[in-house]
């Protein structure tokens, strides 16, 4: 994988030694990548950052890991999970799907195997995140098009497409000005200039295509 196409991994596990071999060959495959050791680090980094594919375990401290996904998947996060996990029964792996899992493998594991189900997950995500739905349309990232109603078509910049593209891929969550820095734009720059292009898509797409939650920061909006 090159500099632009550097997928990015949150790796949840426990075991540290399993971690640390994990996170090599991940990163020898071209991942960019984050380690949890526990639940709570995992849901938070979860909230807060984008990944293109999450691997976690089960047996995790502070929060359980079909806990972690399940109370990712009801804040809006819909990046592709694979449980990696000793419990391999097939009750275990139906309980892993039904929490929001796309996939399940049991350890002990085949390494190659791991990396041929992590590249398959990164494949159809993107196949599936060209386009994420907007309030009354859809916002097509490849095109950077906003597409409102039948007729309708925006084009954005690509700074206004990626803010409004992570509002919409998360939409029942909402975005700290601090965040969307972090995860848009240059951290170096002003927060401010996350108000600038909120008000730049609103003046192309109407206002209540975001809304402003007072005191928390921006959320996707009803469309307008």
């Amino acid at each position: 994988m090159d500099g632009v196409t550097r997928s990015r991994v949150l790796l949840v596990e426990d075991d540290h030694e399993l971690t640390a071999m994990l996170a090599e060959v991940l990163t020898d495959e071209g991942y960019e990548l984050d380690a949890a050791a526990d639940g709570q680090r995992a849901l938070h980094l979860g909230l807060t950052r984008g990944y293109d594919v999450l691997v976690l375990d089960r047996g995790l401290p502070a929060i359980e890991g079909l806990d972690v996904l399940t109370r990712l998947r009801s804040k809006g996060v819909v990046t592709p999970a694979l449980v990696l996990s000793a419990l391999g029964n097939p009750a275990d792996r139906v309980a892993g799907l039904d929490a929001g899992a796309e996939d399940y493998l049991p350890k002990p594991f085949d390494l190659d195997e791991l990396l041929a189900r992590l590249r398959a997950l990164r494949r159809r995500h993107l196949d599936s995140a060209r386009t994420v739905p907007l309030p009354g349309g859809v916002l097509d990232l490849d095109a950077r098009l906003a597409r409102i109603g039948e007729q309708r078509a925006v084009r954005l910049s690509e700074r206004e497409c990626a803010v409004l593209g992570l509002l919409a891929s998360r939409p029942t969550r909402v975005f700290s000005r601090s965040d969307l820095l972090l995860l848009v734009f240059d951290t170096a720059e002003s927060d401010v200039i996350v108000d600038t292009y909120v008000h730049y898509l609103r003046r192309k797409l109407g206002r209540r295509i975001i809304d402003t939650v007072r005191g928390r920061g921006y959320q996707l909006g009803r469309g307008g």
